[in-house]
């Protein structure tokens, strides 16, 4: 690996692949809160109580437990001191919370945020041993005692903030009618 004049390292092959199609998801996700409000940030206007800061929040949230995950193990993880298998109704509660905007929150501060996790996940993805590996945390929908890789989570990582963008694309078309893509 190479660097520019500033230091920063050149990535090329599998890291830049990674870094690319993140960045164009990433891309996709912001785009879709172009000239909104707060208020339009914030509205859940389909049968779906998802809105678009919420799912910004959620995704850099997800995003930053999952890379937490690859450089400290499951233990990254847990929620308040919890596994994902022991969490009860009011953790369920805490979670669906980051798929809204809460009273006081911006739809700048979510994206400064978001691109604070996304600043870091990339600076990451620059540098570590994607082969590393770790236990996933006890959780009912993962397979018992099985491990991920640092490459595996950050595809994860890749596939959420696709899956997200779409929502998120689908949100933007019922408050106004715009489009990311088209």
């Amino acid at each position: 690996m190479s660097t520019t004049e500033t230091g920063t390292p050149t990535l090329s092959g599998e890291r830049a692949d990674m870094l690319d199609t993140l960045g164009k998801h990433r891309f996709f996700l912001r785009t879709t809160t172009t000239d909104l409000t707060d208020e339009q940030a914030a509205a859940a206007p389909t049968a779906s109580a998802l809105c678009l800061g919420g799912l910004i929040k959620h995704v850099a949230q997800g995003e930053e437990q999952w890379v937490n995950f690859i450089l400290e193990g499951p233990s990254a993880m847990a929620s308040d001191g919890k596994d994902w298998a022991d969490w009860d109704e009011s953790d369920y509660a805490k979670y669906n919370d980051a798929f809204r905007m809460q009273p006081g929150e911006t739809l700048a501060g979510v994206l400064a945020e978001y691109e604070r996790v996304a600043r870091r996940t990339d600076e990451l993805i620059a540098t570590l041993d994607l082969d590393a590996s770790h236990p996933l945390p006890k959780a009912p929908w993962f397979e018992p005692n099985a491990r991920w890789s640092a490459r595996r989570v950050l595809m994860g990582i890749v596939a959420e903030t696709a899956q997200h963008a779409g929502h998120a694309d689908i949100i933007r078309e019922s408050i106004d009618g715009a489009k990311s893509m088209g």
